[in-house]
């Protein structure tokens, strides 16, 4: 006979992440396996590349250079990927940008592997890489609510940045050793192995086609899916609440600067990942949030905690504590994702989910790229710890101002809200469809 756990072993079990997606959809597998695959091949390519453009230039101007170079097609391709999501067999759309990406990785590799390589390439599968990117990602967050239950969406956003957090943690810290003791074309090779497995396991998913009467990709489909967005306060809300907290307090730019002020240069390293650590370290204790309904809580919690921490980061003077304080922003900045992809899956309809993922895309990568100039210029005119913590401050103020402007995002309920309860019957509909004779 078996005895039933005790109080404390239910405690932690109800912490541990919730592994339902994993065993109730095997595409949801599939995508899981893909995805911490490709991260820690990306990661690798992202560490190494701005390392040789460094070794081939000596220009710290040549490698931020890759900013601007990738800014443009992300934006662009973003757009045109979310419509094209939406009209196109999404499993064709993941699984041909990922061969792309693949090679791509390849050209890295070549060039590599050349006597004297050369600096153009670089740039161009830079700006390639975000192209892809670009036209991915809508793809395969749009994907998400088809293949993965209602209920599980939250458990299923969790075990997803459990693995991006893992790739982000470990692909540079083995890309710096690789790249130091291997070279180069050692770490590309990776990289290219990587995106060979990934575009194996992507043809083992279900094909995702769209819905018959779907549109062709058009800037007329892309502006209604923005009107769409603005039509819905919580969904605004949680764009404008991630925008605002990036453009404020997202200061990875001056860290080099912030390490030199805290006589600390070892620490650089510690800066950057302390913020992965404290997001892997929510993932792992992500369980309770399975049970939570009040999503939209979690996106302003989460950024307001985010800001507080940023600015807490920038008033200490002792590196530990830095960390510490990198560390729970991370944490927040977790929980406020956990929110924004819940959110984003219970209420969009599924014929506009590719143009919406399209948007929630610039949502969460325009704003650290501005946020990064920001930080830049405000280092340059007040000093590096007051652009630190004056950007946390601003961060808060700006969250509490949208969240008074926007109060449904506040109180939005996953058992009441109307596009989620919507939502939920349309896939109810779905499964009760594809499981009937008739719809096999």
């Amino acid at each position: 006979m078996t005895s039933a756990p005790s109080p404390a072993a239910a405690r932690l079990s109800a912490l541990l992440p919730d592994l339902s997606p994993l065993r109730s959809s095997a595409d949801f597998r599939l995508l899981w396996v893909q995805g911490l695959v490709t991260y820690f091949g990306s990661f690798m390519a992202l560490i190494a590349l701005p390392l040789q453009i460094k070794e081939l230039t000596g220009s710290p101007l040549a490698v931020g250079a890759m900013g601007t170079v990738e800014l443009v097609p992300l934006v662009v391709f973003g757009l045109y990927g979310g419509a094209l999501a939406d009209s196109a067999d999404r499993r064709k759309v993941i699984l041909g940008t990922e061969a792309g990406l693949g090679v791509l990785a390849l050209v890295l590799l070549v060039n590599a592997a050349l006597p004297d390589p050369m600096l153009w390439p670089l740039y161009l599968v830079a700006g390639g890489v975000s192209a892809l990117a670009g036209l991915q990602r809508p793809a395969l967050d749009s994907l998400m609510a088809r293949i993965v239950p209602h209920d599980q969406l939250t458990a299923a956003a969790a075990l997803n940045s459990l693995r991006w957090q893992f790739g982000a943690i470990t692909g540079p810290a083995v890309a710096g050793l690789v790249v130091a003791y291997a070279g180069h074309a050692t770490a590309y090779t990776v990289t290219v192995v990587t995106f060979t497995v990934s575009v194996l396991l992507c043809l083992r998913l279900t094909p995702a086609p769209p819905a018959q009467d779907s549109p062709k990709p058009s800037l007329r489909g892309i502006a209604e899916g923005a009107r769409y967005a603005w039509s819905r306060p919580v969904l605004l809300g949680t764009y404008a609440v991630d925008l605002a907290a990036m453009f404020f307090a997202f200061p990875n730019t001056i860290f080099p600067f912030l390490a030199d002020e805290l006589d600390a240069r070892w620490s650089l390293g510690l800066m950057y990942a302390a913020g992965s650590v404290g997001s892997l370290v929510l993932g792992l204790t992500s369980g309770w949030t399975s049970r939570v309904r009040r999503h939209g809580l979690f996106v302003v919690f989460g950024a307001a905690v985010w800001g507080m921490a940023i600015a807490a980061a920038g008033w200490f003077g002792d590196v530990w504590l830095v960390l510490v304080c990198l560390a729970v922003a991370g944490a927040g900045d977790m929980l406020s994702g956990l929110g924004r992809s819940t959110i984003w899956n219970q209420t969009i309809p599924e014929e506009l989910r590719g143009r919406l993922a399209g948007i929630e895309v610039l949502s969460y990568s325009v704003g650290p790229q501005l946020g990064q100039v920001r930080a830049g210029a405000m280092a340059g005119w007040t000093g590096t710890r007051s652009a630190v913590w004056s950007g946390g401050v601003a961060c808060v103020a700006s969250v509490a101002l949208l969240t008074a402007a926007l109060p449904k995002l506040l109180t939005y309920d996953s058992g009441t809200d109307e596009d989620a309860v919507r939502g939920r019957a349309r896939r109810s509909a779905e499964k009760a469809a594809e499981s009937s004779p008739s719809g096999a």
